[in-house]
């Protein structure tokens, strides 16, 4: 059984809290797993959420601030050390290919598993799969960093009273849906396109056109929520994003199912980020994610 979700290891910002991790986030897509943005814990945050180094197929992240990627250590160990039997790719700044080496050998350890590294060094597309395609977009953060976007291939929705007005049925829609035409029908004449699925992660950013464009028409968006916007002049100055912003960012990219994450440890009340969300005018499904938090990606429209 296909199953579509988000798993939300931490949601902390720069810091831990008594009731937030460090950064991790696992897209479960069908029969593949991305890691976000493992930091400090995250290997434990899997453990508590049922989630097993077997489970992973890729890493992506985002920037080497120790928040975002101090936990590459410890999984990269785990996944060795269950001798995880498939290839594991690793996407990450290419310049921070000397912090993505260190953490990779941090301590000893024996090597029983692929794990193959694909820095990002521009924008653009990042790996071609039968089930989606992984692009990376450029963000604004003192450090150079990357936001993720998941797109699955558009496919076909079958159209009943349009197969049945042209005496179309059983083994024939088959037929007609590898072929791409039968007696004069055409694909086009009984269905119609059903728009792929879409997944984006942006952390640590200002506003940037990369952020918009990683948005841009997805089902499910995590973003960097790290301020109130009464504090965005501070959100410019560090590099982030408020409530607002993000909210903004969402409403304006059609964005279904909205993820605020990333928090700042000087707020105790994220119901003040939904309202500030939901202030700037979008209108879609909403979450201010907490640790251990599963959220299914939408439904196909």
């Amino acid at each position: 059984m296909s199953v579509r979700e988000l798993v939300v290891l931490g949601t902390a910002s720069q810091v831990p809290t008594r009731h937030r991790n460090h950064n991790g986030y696992l897209l479960r897509w069908d029969g593949e797993g991305l890691l976000f943005d493992p930091g400090e814990g995250t290997q434990r945050q899997m453990l508590r959420a049922g989630v097993a180094a077997h489970d992973l197929n890729r890493i992506c992240v985002t920037h080497f601030h120790g928040d975002h990627s101090l936990g590459l250590a410890g999984v990269i160990q785990r996944i060795n050390l269950d001798r995880v039997p498939h290839e594991i790719t690793a996407h990450y700044p290419k310049s921070g290919q000397r912090f993505f080496d260190r953490l990779r050998y941090a301590t000893a350890y024996r090597e029983t598993v692929r794990l193959t590294e694909a820095p990002v060094a521009a924008d653009g597309e990042l790996a071609r799969t039968g089930g989606y395609t992984l692009e990376a977009r450029r963000l604004s953060h003192p450090v150079e960093s990357f936001g993720y976007r998941l797109m699955e291939p558009d496919g076909r929705r079958m159209l009943p009273d349009r197969l049945a007005a042209h005496g179309i049925k059983g083994p024939d829609v088959g037929r007609i849906q590898r072929e791409g035409s039968l007696n004069g029908v055409t694909l086009d004449d009984v269905s119609e396109v059903r728009r792929g699925q879409r997944f984006a992660f942006v952390m640590d950013t200002r506003l940037c056109d990369g952020v918009h464009a990683l948005a841009d028409g997805c089902d499910l968006l995590v973003i960097e929520s790290t301020f109130l916007d009464e504090d965005e002049q501070l959100a410019v100055e560090h590099g982030h994003l408020t409530a607002g912003q993000a909210a903004t960012v969402a409403r304006d990219a059609g964005v279904r199912h909205l993820v605020l994450t990333h928090f700042s440890q000087r707020y105790s009340e994220p119901e003040e980020f939904e309202r500030q969300a939901r202030a700037a005018g979008y209108e879609g499904e909403l979450t201010a994610a907490h640790d251990l938090l599963r959220v299914p990606v939408p439904k196909r429209r």
